[in-house]
């Protein structure tokens, strides 16, 4: 059965993998059906639906009528249903008139997350935020058709000036260890242009990384889109670390990153999400990307903990990763947010308790300072 992870401060308890609608798009009641049955066996129950496709709204109520307050639906305002093929608006009455169209046809009147769809510039988002479409948004929340209000972008800047607005709870935002080797694009075309990847990268784009840091601060839950970069990290041939990883190492990357709390799987096959739904029984063997990332022979990560857990076991029992997860988090802020403050408090044992006996360094294929940053923790935290 699926794992469950709370939504940042939304409170909603979600499934680790969710359902993407990408496959539902060109497929018949039968394939919903399949698909729908086998994930919700399997505990999955959350769902991203991005597509305004009249069709695939119906199968979804269909397959949740019974169970839908069980089910947490994250579905995208601004996207309309034109001449048969889906199309981007910021037409206020072009996305009121969806809104109502998608609760109609999926059989509610609610959805868990409204999602302002594609915000990829700050300009488009300070255009939103200020705008009609946000009005809009605030009012169906206000008036309980929307339960939490999100974002879906591909890009850092854009996505952080969202979070650090206050007026969104949850983002949608694509998470992969390729992408986070690349710095912030108004064009999300670079993310999979062979281009952007020529020569060597090193360690995670600071801006992605503040991201992910200002989202566990502020409570802002991530749901993770293009996990397996659109298949192209599976691909020897296609991925841009010049080694294919696997299904359980990019899910797992994914769920690593501070503040993630699902990922969301865009099935095209039950094969496809038979092999998502088998993370909840991998191995820690199968897990590991560690192993992985030092072999990429155009990537490296030096010197950055990517709290992957190989420096564990701890002989005082730290939990290493976790330290220096908070550690980054006081970093980021210049200070210690009390929730960090809690968080660590909770701990059961300290970065003061480190002996400096190296053993995790020796471990760490990343070549982190480990004892260095515990005794920065042990000064920053008090313990």
């Amino acid at each position: 059965m699926e794992s469950a992870s709370v939504m940042g401060r939304t409170g909603l308890q979600v499934s680790e993998i969710g359902l993407g609608c990408e496959g539902f798009v060109l497929k018949d009641d039968a394939f919903a059906g399949e698909i729908f049955r086998t994930a919700l066996e399997s505990g999955v129950n959350c769902m991203d639906l991005y597509t305004p496709n009249p069709d695939v709204h119906r199968r979804v109520g269909r397959a949740i009528q019974g169970r839908r307050e069980a089910f947490v639906l994250q579905a995208h305002l601004c996207t309309i249903w034109e001449n048969g093929q889906y199309r981007a608006t910021r037409d206020p009455e072009e996305v009121r008139a969806s809104f109502e169209t998608m609760l109609k046809n999926l059989g509610t009147d609610y959805i868990d997350v409204g999602m302002i769809h594609y915000v990829d510039s700050v300009s488009e988002w300070e255009k939103i935020a200020n705008g009609p479409v946000m009005q809009y948004a605030k009012a169906q929340k206000e008036a309980g058709h929307i339960r939490f209000l999100g974002v879906s972008s591909h890009n850092p800047e854009a996505a952080l000036a969202a979070v650090e607005s206050g007026s969104i709870d949850v983002l949608m935002f694509s998470v992969n260890p390729c992408y986070d080797l690349l710095p912030g694009d108004e064009d999300c075309e670079k993310l999979w242009e062979g281009e952007s990847y020529a020569g060597v990268l090193s360690n995670m784009d600071p801006q992605r990384e503040r991201l992910y840091e200002t989202c566990q601060r502020l409570g802002v839950g991530i749901t993770v889109m293009k996990a397996f970069g659109g298949g192209d990290l599976l691909s020897e041939e296609l991925s841009p670390a010049g080694k294919a990883l696997t299904v359980n190492q990019c899910i797992h990357y994914a769920l690593t990153r501070p503040a993630v709390a699902c990922v969301m799987s865009g099935v095209r096959s039950l094969e496809e999400l038979k092999m998502s739904l088998a993370y909840e029984t991998a191995t820690d063997a199968e897990r590991d990307y560690a192993a992985a990332f030092a072999s990429f022979p155009r990537m490296k990560w030096e010197g950055h903990c990517m709290y992957c857990g190989h420096c564990a076991p701890c002989p005082k029992g730290i939990d290493v990763a976790t330290v220096t997860k908070f550690l980054n988090l006081a970093r980021a802020q210049g200070m210690v947010p009390e929730t960090v403050r809690e968080h660590y408090a909770a701990l059961p044992h300290k970065a003061g308790e480190c002996v400096a006996c190296g053993a995790c360094e020796k471990r760490c294929p990343f070549g982190v300072a480990i004892r260095a940053n515990m005794k920065e923790a042990a000064a920053t935290f008090g313990a």
